[in-house]
């Protein structure tokens, strides 16, 4: 079995592996970075629909050692991001291997290195087995890695069309349909946004409270954080929502009982982020409704004993991870969940040289950090 050999194997090139190749290219140390998709960031540049912006101020965004450029707005676009992040790894020089699919990743005892069995579907040859083989290995496949759709009754009998987000783009072709959103995330409130502007007959799925902001109201959260206890912000929050939203709970809209960013730290579930859905839910152009009981050809039934018929079906109900599938030998960093055990701010070290990225739910600013703390820890452990 011929090994490739590199000191450092990288797992990903979404922005939170590319954010690690930089900060360990700083430090002059070797790595190799393994990519399944055709391409780095493929969520950005493949699976994300085109209103898509940045939902924090880009201070709170950008990647190690590089800024955002002063002419980019405070809330950048897709296609802005997009550039950022061409720029970053023209800028760096990263070169990932694409169609690299990780298969296994092990620690070898014996060599104490991970070893690392990928599938190369890139090959001329057609489809072949590759080894790698390195101290250390970083796990940045990201929080967002395999699209998840849930298991509905009678789902397969439902006649319209059936998407993930990840496969919508914008609401044109929608115009005059029925259209079903299926989770009320930010991804879930933006699409529902962008079908009723496009003039499709659009209903949105929420089936658990939430909290509502303006991108705003979070930038100030943001940076009363830095002086405030989260309890005393997250009342400061809830204050300022009712006062601007007033109550939402005749739409359909509960609000959790929890703070918005305890419930950020503790479960990893987000505030929504309105940038004008709301407005469309109370003047009754986007209608709520309760979680799904079955669906039965085009009628949908939910829990609240309601049926409607639908042409259409999108679910923007998340992602899973697959780590637990391909990384063995790790009982200390990430649950089966591939979501980090150890609590923020030690999430992202484990033993033997194992390392994730961009899996704290702190996004973007999140990955920034988690990368340079593996470039300098790599680093000293070098020495």
């Amino acid at each position: 079995m011929e090994e490739q050999a590199a000191e450092v194997i990288i797992v990903g090139s979404g922005p939170s592996g590319l954010a690690t190749a930089a900060c360990l290219k700083v430090h002059s140390i070797p790595y190799v970075i393994l990519e399944r998709e055709d391409c780095f960031a493929s969520l950005w540049k493949k699976y994300s629909y085109d209103r898509l912006h940045l939902h924090l101020a880009k201070q709170f965004c950008d990647l190690p050692h590089m800024p955002f450029p002063p002419s980019y707005p405070s809330f950048i676009s897709k296609n802005l991001f997009v550039k950022y992040l061409d720029d970053y790894v023209s800028h760096f020089n990263i070169i990932p291997l694409y169609r690299r699919s990780v298969e296994l990743a092990n620690y070898d005892e014996a060599s104490r290195k991970w070893i690392v069995k990928v599938m190369n579907y890139g090959s001329t040859s057609g489809k072949v087995e590759e080894y790698y083989s390195g101290k250390f290995l970083v796990v940045a496949s990201g929080e967002a890695s395999n699209p998840f759709t849930p298991d509905i009754d009678g789902l397969s009998t439902f006649t319209g069309k059936v998407i993930h987000s990840t496969q919508f783009k914008n609401g044109k072709s929608y115009s005059d349909q029925n259209v079903l959103v299926v989770g009320s995330g930010n991804s879930g409130m933006e699409i529902a946004l962008d079908l009723a502007n496009h003039g499709a007959n659009t209903s949105i799925v929420v089936r658990s409270p939430l909290h509502v902001f303006t991108k705003e109201m979070v930038y100030l959260a943001l940076v009363l954080l830095k002086y405030i206890a989260v309890g005393i912000v997250d009342s400061l929050m809830v204050m300022l929502s009712k006062l601007v939203y007033g109550d939402l709970s005749k739409y359909g809209i509960m609000r959790p009982r929890e703070g918005p960013f305890f419930m950020k730290v503790a479960y990893g579930k987000y505030p929504v982020f309105d940038v004008g859905t709301v407005e469309k839910i109370k003047s009754g152009e986007i209608e709520v409704l309760p979680g799904i009981e079955s669906i039965r050809g085009n009628e949908v039934l939910f829990v609240n004993g309601q049926s409607h018929s639908f042409d259409s079906i999108i679910f923007c109900t998340g992602f899973k991870r697959s780590t637990d599938m391909w990384l063995k030998g790790d009982d200390y960093l990430l649950g089966e969940d591939g979501i980090p055990k150890p609590s923020f701010p030690d999430h992202w070290k484990g033993k033997n040289g194992l390392y994730c990225v961009g899996l704290s739910r702190r996004g973007l600013y999140g990955i920034n950090a988690d990368a340079r703390n593996i470039a300098d820890d790599i680093k000293f452990s070098l020495l």
